[in-house]
């Protein structure tokens, strides 16, 4: 028995997000189909983390068990002939049987990209959130300093949904303007549903005016979505990279 890591990049746009589902396209569908042609087996995906319909991945972990004897650093090489352009394996490698790619994470960064330009792009439509606003990026800053460390994240957190604790620690929060483009880079040890999207919405809501960036910490502490802003929509938002180490 072997177990093979993946680190995968996609392009989310045409996909109704990772996990598996009836009646919808997804990335763990077809990397999973894409392994059985490959391998003869069928095999089960374990990926780091959900990603949301139209999400993209520039460093999505998975890994799973197979008893094929393809080596594991060959994968990478062997499944771009049977997955769509829109999905690519960066790196494969044959791992630890006790690997794990989700209980194994120690923390995400995850990327989010803003438009701010006067009229839409063609070419960033799939791959930024338009905001033709004037928008403070130092009150944006400034806010998000409130939101690292440990908190009940409930504020942050999609409606209906089921967890075990709402309890998450961001260890860095950047937002930087490059021209046009606005980038926040949010790094933690695990994110609710959502959760990323929010705060972006949340901050961006400070960076119009719409919230005062001095209620940050009471939004955090009453625990309710409805303080928060908006949640920012799925095509601006990369998951970057995962660590374990």
């Amino acid at each position: 028995m072997k177990n093979i890591k993946l680190v995968i990049e996609y392009e989310g746009t045409n996909y109704s997000g990772w996990q598996k589902q009836e009646n919808a396209i997804t990335i763990q569908e077809k990397l999973e189909d894409a392994i059985e042609k490959l391998s003869g087996e069928k095999i089960k995906l374990i990926g780091s983390g959900r990603t949301d319909g139209k999400v993209h991945a520039l460093g999505q972990v998975a890994n799973f068990l197979t008893t094929s004897s393809i080596p594991g650093k060959k994968y990478k090489y062997a499944l771009k002939f049977l997955l769509p352009d829109d999905i690519t394996i960066i790196e494969s490698e044959e791992v630890d049987l006790k690997f794990h790619s989700r209980f194994d994470a120690i923390k995400k960064r995850y990327k989010y990209i803003v438009y701010n330009g006067e009229l839409p792009r063609a070419i960033y439509r799939n791959f930024s959130y338009h905001v033709p606003y004037n928008i403070d990026i130092n009150k944006m800053i400034e806010a998000s300093q409130h939101l690292i460390g440990t908190h009940d994240f409930s504020s942050f957190m999609a409606a209906n949904s089921e967890v075990n604790s709402t309890v998450r620690t961001i260890y860095d929060i950047s937002i930087k303007k490059n021209k046009e483009l606005i980038e926040f880079n949010i790094e933690g040890n695990s994110f609710l549903r959502n959760m990323v999207r929010i705060i972006v919405g949340t901050l961006l809501y400070i960076g119009f005016g719409k919230i005062n960036g001095d209620n940050l910490p009471k939004i955090i502490l009453d625990k309710k979505r409805k303080g928060a802003g908006p949640t920012a929509p799925p095509q601006g938002l990369f998951l970057e990279k995962v660590y374990y180490s």
